[in-house]
């Protein structure tokens, strides 16, 4: 498939983009620093800033036919990028006529009383961000919702039944990311994830 990534420098991006690469996937890695981005014949940097209009995302979006967003600003540019940038992106792949999404969102985000009081933004961001992907498009989508990412070595293990708080490995938050592309079970899912016991293509197999 030809796949767009938006947020392809950012940790969970650099190793996504590897991994869709390694299973043969051309893959356009949009980024504000594109020159981080090592070219090769499957991986394309491509310039991309959220704060552009609809119609200029568009353009980016002319021959793909799936659209990740993985992007994030840290907390630096909330509304503009997590929020915002991710709306005008959904909008872009319904203008583009791409049907699959996926987006990469936070545990429970859709649950106010489950938030964690240390990134309240962050979380608003994500609930109106995953609310529009619900229920302003027509794109079939698939929402990844993991708790707090870690700098670990992924275990390729997971589990998709948390009820609390979890950890996530970043690499195995992409495993996952990368495993739900072509899986027609996950289509108008939100998964949430945390590191646990399952191998991920086992629990992906198992969403229902």
């Amino acid at each position: 498939m030809k796949i767009f990534v938006a947020g392809a420098t950012g940790r969970v991006g650099q190793i996504l983009i590897k991994q869709l690469a390694d299973k043969g996937h051309t893959v356009y890695a949009g980024a504000r620093r594109e020159e981080e981005i090592e070219k090769n014949e499957k991986i394309h940097p491509v310039h991309m800033n959220l704060h552009s209009t609809v119609a200029e995302l568009t353009k980016l979006l002319s021959d793909v036919e799936v659209v990740y967003f993985v992007a994030g600003s840290r907390g630096n540019d909330l509304l503009q990028t997590d929020l915002n940038g991710a709306v005008k992106l959904m909008e872009a792949a319904n203008q583009a006529g791409i049907a699959r999404f996926i987006h990469l969102s936070a545990l429970h985000s859709l649950v106010p009383e489950q938030w964690p009081e240390s990134i309240p933004d962050y979380y608003v961001a994500k609930f109106f961000s995953d609310k529009w992907l619900i229920d302003q498009t027509d794109l079939d989508y698939t929402i990844v919702q993991p708790g707090s990412l870690e700098e670990t070595v992924g275990s390729g293990k997971i589990t998709t039944n948390v009820t609390g708080f979890s950890k996530n490995s970043i690499e195995n938050v992409a495993s996952v990311l990368a495993e739900v592309l072509d899986k027609t079970n996950t289509i108008k899912k939100l998964i949430s994830m945390g590191d646990g016991d399952t191998p991920i293509e086992e629990a992906i197999k198992n969403i229902k």
